[in-house]
């Protein structure tokens, strides 16, 4: 895998059949979904869930907002390079940033994300458990500089 500026992490897969529409193209829905997966991938390969266990694993993050800068298409056939990183942590959010690239490393999409703590019973915002922040805190120390 390659690194892109300002990404310490990321993740590739395959454009599917069932993503496109009639021209070949991804549908614009999926640029989302493909930052899901990115995202599980990404927390796997930190390894909180491991050093945190029940404080991750209790810990329920709900999009809030998400806006996708589509720059150049995603087609059938392409390999997705997806970089992940941590932009910001609020009181209860936490904003991440994600780069979609083409096997040629063209830069498809950029996509921010803010999910919110919440809360399951209530399904109110929730301050994010301190060791969870600290652990963010030190994957956000140890990214590369955000290039501009």
């Amino acid at each position: 895998m390659t690194i892109r500026p300002g990404y310490a992490f990321s993740t590739r897969f395959k454009v599917r059949y069932a993503e496109i529409d009639g021209q070949r193209v991804v549908f614009n829905s999926r640029y989302l979904e493909y930052a899901d997966v990115a995202v599980t991938e990404f927390w796997e390969w930190t390894g909180i869930g491991d050093k945190l266990g029940a404080a991750w694993h209790d810990t329920e993050f709900h999009v809030r907002r998400a806006a996708v800068d589509y720059l150049k298409p995603l087609v059938l056939g392409d390999t997705i390079e997806a970089f992940v990183r941590i932009e910001a942590i609020g009181r209860s959010s936490l904003t991440t940033g994600f780069a979609l690239a083409n096997q040629r490393g063209e830069l498809c999409a950029e996509i921010e994300m803010v999910t919110v703590n919440v809360h399951l019973p209530t399904g109110r915002p929730i301050a994010i458990a301190d060791e969870v922040r600290a652990f963010l805190e030190a994957l956000i120390a140890a990214q590369p500089e955000r290039v501009a």
